[in-house]
């Protein structure tokens, strides 16, 4: 299985980003050294791929070069960064090994959904070898590698080729922690309903049904795929750990897994996206539509609601909230993939409330001045992104990872109300209605106080001077001159 490389180019659009800071072009290598050379590795599913593409283009801006495996369905994602960096990237593109339970072409979980990890995980393993070979093979071979956390088997591959694995986490301290005392504990958590990981700082103590996916499915019935789980205790043992997450966010945490790791070696370089002006070339920029009506709203007045890439909401679903925005008297924007919106809904709620169908710049509108609250699933991603925007997070926690990040806003942070929970609950449409109305009115004022707070925080993490986040990322380049 040869890989083939793949050179393209494409305009870069004008980012209209009103909180974006001036994007980074200091390189800090000698002027006369030779540009270290690394190999990354993304695991292609939205929430890992794009942050870790995004890290990649820090790292070329401070001069190092860049082989990224991907396949070929995943190729597209790699556009931006080849554009920007068209003497320093290179894409290796290996043909998708196939799976059984795979259908042709599917290369991505956002093509399956959650449950579609598994065997992606399970039929990158077989790339192995051929990753060896391109690497024996290269006139300049990488000198480390970065790879998903969810490739743990690249813990061996890197040793086996000796070079240094850098374990790349696009989740919090707080959820690899939850996942590092399950996976030690499974006979515990089979036994157990709630599970209390007293190990933990806070103790914090969870039903079943609200571990993260991947722990409840290794629960079940043992299949080849659920072998590939074990792989992630290897992410201990990695060289060096690179998080996108921020030190103000979960200090408590962060000491807990560097004490686990056993090093300093742990790079806390978030949240990135709020590090330079992006890679997304069309990232910042809104449908002049949207725009108008978000220009037209008062400040903090408008509710974004969206619900990532992968979760499609049932009919009873869509039913309960749509009455339960409708109820709130909120204005909102509401974005939906296939979600069945009922009849005659948008035109009971016309000038107050947007349905917007298709693709948005997530970020973009939540750092619009006139939104404040964000109704979101609570992955990892759509999380700093509120973060970083200062919006109130009224979170709906379904799968994956999004009951554990829940806990962190609302419990710890106190910047989130929780609205629902459960990939298969359907809200009661007045009880929404009022959680939305109260927390985006004068019920909310504490909570958005704790939310613009942890904003300024995380924005002080990513500037130029002293920030703790762009010292780490220093610290991560000048690594790879000592490997």
């Amino acid at each position: 299985m040869q890989p083939y490389q793949i050179f393209y180019y494409q305009k870069k659009k004008k980012t209209n980003n009103r909180n974006a800071t001036a994007k980074m072009t200091k390189v800090l290598l000698p002027e006369n050294s030779k540009p270290p050379h690394i190999v990354v590795f993304p695991f292609p599913a939205q929430g890992h791929l794009l942050p870790l593409l995004d890290l990649t283009h820090q790292l070329c801006l401070r001069g190092v070069n860049v082989s990224v495996i991907v396949t070929p369905g995943n190729l597209t994602y790699l556009s931006p960064l080849l554009s920007a960096h068209p003497s320093s990237v290179t894409s290796v593109v290996f043909p998708f090994p196939p799976h059984p339970s795979l259908s042709p072409g599917v290369e991505n979980v956002k093509d399956v959904g959650n449950s579609g990890n598994l065997p992606i995980m399970a039929s990158l393993r077989q790339l192995r070898d051929p990753i060896i070979h391109w690497f024996r093979s290269h006139p300049n071979p990488p000198i480390a590698l970065i790879s998903d956390f969810f490739l743990g088997w690249t813990h061996d591959l890197c040793n086996q080729i000796s070079i240094p694995r850098f374990a790349f986490f696009s989740i919090s301290f707080f959820l690899v922690s939850v996942l590092h005392f399950c996976f030690e504990n499974i006979d515990l958590i089979k036994s157990t309903d709630p599970i209390h990981l007293l190990d933990l700082p806070r103790a914090p103590i969870f039903k079943e049904e609200h571990l993260p996916s991947i722990v409840r499915r290794s629960l079940q019935t043992p299949s080849p795929d659920i072998e590939t789980i074990k792989d992630f205790s290897k992410n201990l043992l990695s060289y060096g750990s690179v998080f996108n997450s921020s030190e103000i966010l979960e200090d408590d945490y962060l000491e807990y897994v560097k004490q686990r790791m056993g090093h300093d070696r742990v790079f806390v370089i978030g949240p990135l996206c709020s590090i330079g002006s992006g890679l997304k070339s069309d990232s910042g920029s809104i449908d002049p539509s949207l725009l108008s009506w978000l220009d037209g709203s008062p400040n903090r007045s408008v509710l974004y609601v969206c619900f990532g890439s992968q979760k499609a909401l049932t009919k009873d679903q869509c039913d309960a909230l749509a009455l339960g925005l409708e109820k709130s008297m909120t204005r909102f924007v509401w974005v939906v993939k296939k979600d069945p919106i009922p009849d005659r809904f948008e035109d009971r709620v016309s000038g107050r409330g947007l349905v917007v169908r298709g693709w948005v710049s997530q970020l973009a509108v939540l750092r619009h001045v006139a939104v404040g609250g964000f109704l979101s699933h609570c992955g990892w991603n759509s999380v700093l992104e509120g973060i970083t925007s200062g919006a109130v997070v009224l979170g709906w926690p379904m799968e994956a990872d999004q009951f554990v990040n829940a806990r962190l806003l609302v419990e710890h942070l106190g910047i989130a109300v929780r609205v629902c929970e459960g990939g298969e609950t359907v809200p009661d449409p007045v009880e929404l209605g009022r959680v939305i109305a109260e927390t985006m009115g004068e019920g909310g004022r504490e909570v958005a106080a704790c939310a613009e707070e942890i904003r300024q925080k995380t924005e002080a993490a990513v500037t130029e001077t002293n920030g703790s986040s762009i010292e780490d990322l220093q610290r991560l380049v000048k690594e790879f001159g000592k490997v």
